[in-house]
């Protein structure tokens, strides 16, 4: 029969199904004459040659809806195609053998191996967490980086990004913080979900045989999607993450690092769609309600009362122009607890990994840390090593002007510490795991060349135990 509109409607014991659409345009296709279709529902849309290609419900009104096609719009006549609506949103099965498989965008195994055991079903846009029901986050995850472990921990339940820049190795840095990051003296169980969009094919071999060879793979749950794959699939590949690493958490009990790389093109797909709706643009063309999109996925980390899991984020932003104002940072930045920002400078001086000493945060370091978490002088010598460093760019940019050879002697140490700082602290091997006593060991011997009474931030009693030492 047809309905109001002209379009053909088939009643189907699954559903409705309506032969014919309205309009394509890019990625999406619009269907008039419908009935009780919801946000965020998955449809079915099939070609004239009998093809399905899965859908979501991008906007919903009386009587029409916008369905985003994952695999593109190409070849779809208008008067031939028929629609499906499932009734339901885009589910992911998981199970404990999802660990050590490889899958695309939308959670479908990519890897050659047979379909994991489904133990549930569980939508991918998830479910808010209850203020009240968070756990303040404690504890830290050693990443093994001594810039990250010493002087901007990794806490448990936390969100803490990367700032990156063009060419910078941020895909060296994630692929080591995968393989070396680890719960220390404790026997509890950990995992790594890794989600990459819009990487290009040599990123993910790289990304693949570096955890391959590793071993590290079959503790990882790494979600793939390429630079070639549709970039409305790249909308929903965080949101499979996350609902894997839900999983993992709260009904495995295991604590999980979710790697997001590279949030950055995710924003600009989510851009690319608001385009094509004829959305007002924000800052930069990108939509209004990109910091509420961004929240939906970050906030989707943290600990929950009742569940000894937890879910901690680490994403990936690569700043256009290295831009720390551009929005997609900006707006990060006021989600997060943090950031862990890549110098360029450093970079370009051969110092790995190029993390930034001042620029970077974790604003809940204080609370991982310390006697019984990590080793009781931590919180001092990281303080200490920030105020001295601070203090030899100040020294760095008076040389500049004066001369290093009109700097009083003092000066002239301060300038000598920053140099073994960045070579001996800051700077180590892709494959180098520190420990968190070795990383603060690294950093008394680096204090140590500054004379003791320029150590403001450390107790007598730590300077007699661990100074020169």
């Amino acid at each position: 029969m047809r309905n109001g509109d002209g379009m053909k409607e088939n009643k189907l014991m699954e559903g409705r199904e309506y032969i014919g659409i309205s309009q394509v345009t890019g990625p999406l296709v619009f269907v008039k004459g419908i009935h009780n279709v919801g946000f965020n529902e998955l449809a079915e849309v099939v070609d004239s040659s009998g093809h399905v290609r899965l859908g979501m419900v991008l906007e919903a009104s009386d009587g029409a809806a916008v369905i985003q096609i994952f695999e593109g719009t190409s070849g779809l006549s208008i008067p031939d195609t028929r629609v499906r609506f499932r009734g339901e949103p885009l589910m992911f099965g998981v199970g404990s053998e999802i660990l050590g498989r490889v899958f695309n965008g939308i959670g479908q195994p990519i890897d050659g191996g047979p379909p994991p055991m489904i133990e549930e079903m569980m939508d991918v846009n998830g479910l808010p967490i209850n203020p009240t029901a968070r756990e303040y986050p404690r504890k830290c995850i050693q990443t093994g980086i001594s810039a990250i472990d010493g002087m901007n921990a990794l806490v448990r339940g936390q969100k803490l990004p990367i700032f990156s820049g063009t060419g910078l190795p941020h895909n060296k840095i994630v692929a080591q913080i995968t393989r070396q990051a680890k719960i220390v003296g404790e026997d509890v169980q950990f995992a790594i979900v890794f989600a990459a969009m819009g990487i290009k094919h040599d990123v993910s071999r790289y990304f693949v045989s570096n955890f391959e060879a590793s071993g590290v793979l079959e503790k990882v749950v790494f979600i793939l999607n390429l630079a070639d794959d549709p970039s409305v699939e790249r909308m929903v590949t965080p949101r499979v993450a996350l609902t894997a690493a839900e999983y993992l958490a709260f009904h495995e009990n295991m604590h999980v690092l979710v790697i997001l790389t590279d949030m950055t093109n995710y924003c600009e797909s989510l851009r690319e769609i608001s385009t094509v709706r004829e959305e007002i643009p924000s800052r930069k063309g990108y939509p209004g309600y990109l910091y509420s999109d961004l929240s939906s996925i970050y906030e989707r980390a943290g600990m929950v009362k009742g569940f000894s899991g937890s879910i901690t984020q680490m994403p990936i932003l690569t700043m256009p122009n290295d831009d720390i104002s551009h929005p997609v940072p900006d707006l990060s930045g006021y989600i997060t607890e943090g950031q862990i920002v890549l110098e360029r400078e450093l970079d370009q001086r051969n110092i790995y990994p190029p993390i930034a000493g001042l620029p970077s945060l974790s604003r809940l370091m204080k609370d991982g840390i310390g006697e019984g978490m990590t080793r009781g002088d931590h919180a001092h010598i990281a303080s200490q090593l920030f105020a001295a460093y601070s203090h030899v760019k100040d020294v760095r940019a008076l040389a500049a002007v004066i001369g290093e050879e009109e700097l009083t002697p003092l000066d002239k140490v301060y300038l000598d510490f920053g140099n073994r700082f960045e070579r001996e602290f800051l700077s180590q091997g892709e494959y180098e795991d520190r420990s968190i006593f070795q990383t603060l060991d690294i950093g008394w011997k680096v204090i140590s060349y500054l004379p003791k009474e320029e150590l403001h931030r450390i107790s007598e009693e730590e300077l007699n135990k661990y100074y020169g030492k």
